[in-house]
């Protein structure tokens, strides 16, 4: 199991420092998300600060992007890196896809996620191999690569492209095409054996695929103090008011508590939505343990389901640095 973390909210600027940190520190990747900032540029600078740590976006908004924008990027990550460039694309909902990116939601978000991955490859295709380019789907025509625009060839074409998701659909997607699943943090074992697994051998038993050839990349909400079990508590309600994530809940018998959570949130009480969140479905959702057994308690929960795992908390140089040697030690003795 490779051992991520991820990257802090933070300016460009810090970006190189954190990097060579992270990669001393003995971590396989870093993750950037696209939340406050974009999620590409600290990964060019990532790319020229390490030799060794793998990154990627966990994840880039694929909807909010052509795939023409999407290919050149990755392309060129991929080749200023040597080839440690992962590509993780999500959907996000409706609403952001709307009203934050200004652009059209699909009838089929899985089917559109399904081309917009096929589209890429067919450019990586094109200037590797020298041939036309010449894709024709539903939502992308792409006929047109002239010589000028074609940044020709790399010495490691084989990028990485993940998908993230909590529903079938995107599960069996992600079996049938992609190299890799981002399980979303607002998960449980239970979920993920049930329901996210089958469903990834589902899609790539369409594909005449082995499941074993999608990775799963977790990341883990944890709480080692009170404080941090109440922050955890409010962000598995956030998740959980969201309607479709409402399986999550319900498989576990308590869709009642997801439907009451979504009315909170509709109503702005905020403040009250964390208090429906009991030790029980902490302990579902969140690996709840001392600091010092953090990293034996993961090994333990995710041991033979994960094949990369980082922490939902944030790395920081120079924040609670015996706290993270110890978790990457612990976690790489693991049997």
């Amino acid at each position: 199991m490779r051992i991520d973390a991820a990257l802090p909210l933070t300016s460009l600027r810090e970006i190189p420092a954190i990097a060579q940190a992270a990669e001393r520190l003995g971590f396989d990747g870093l993750w950037t998300s696209e939340t406050q900032h974009d999620p590409f540029l600290p990964l060019a600078l990532i790319a020229s600060a390490t030799e060794r740590l793998q990154f990627g976006t966990a994840v880039a908004i694929g909807f909010a992007r052509s795939p023409a924008t999407l290919a050149y990027t990755a392309w060129d990550l991929a080749e200023a890196s040597g080839g440690r460039f992962m590509l993780g694309l999500g959907t996000q909902v409706q609403a952001h896809i709307e009203r934050r990116y200004g652009m059209i939601w699909p009838e089929s978000p899985v089917g559109k996620l399904r081309e917009l991955l096929a589209a890429i490859r067919a450019f990586w295709q094109a200037w590797q191999s020298g041939e036309r380019l010449n894709f024709r789907g539903e939502h992308y025509r792409l006929t047109l690569m002239s010589p000028f625009f074609n940044p020709g060839p790399i010495p490691r074409p084989a990028i990485p492209i993940s998908i993230a998701g909590v529903n079938l659909g995107l599960c069996r997607l992600a079996g049938e095409t992609a190299d890799g699943f981002h399980a979303h943090p607002y998960h449980s074992i239970r979920y993920l054996k049930e329901v996210v697994r089958p469903a990834i051998a589902e899609g790539a038993a369409r594909s005449g695929r082995a499941p074993q050839a999608v990775s799963l990349i977790v990341s883990a909400f944890t709480a080692t103090d009170p404080e941090q079990a109440e922050q955890v508590r409010s962000q598995i309600a956030f998740y959980a008011s969201t309607p479709s994530y409402r399986p999550v809940m319900a498989l576990h018998g308590w869709g009642e508590i997801a439907d009451e959570l979504q009315g909170l949130a509709r109503r702005g009480e905020w403040s009250a939505m964390g208090e429906r969140i009991s030790q029980e479905m902490l302990e579902t959702f969140a690996v709840v343990s001392a600091p010092e057994e953090l990293g034996a308690a993961l090994a333990e929960r995710y041991r033979g389901l994960a094949d990369r795992l980082s922490l939902y908390l944030p790395y920081t140089p120079g924040e609670r640095e015996g706290f993270w040697r110890r978790f990457i030690a612990d976690l790489r003795v693991a049997p």
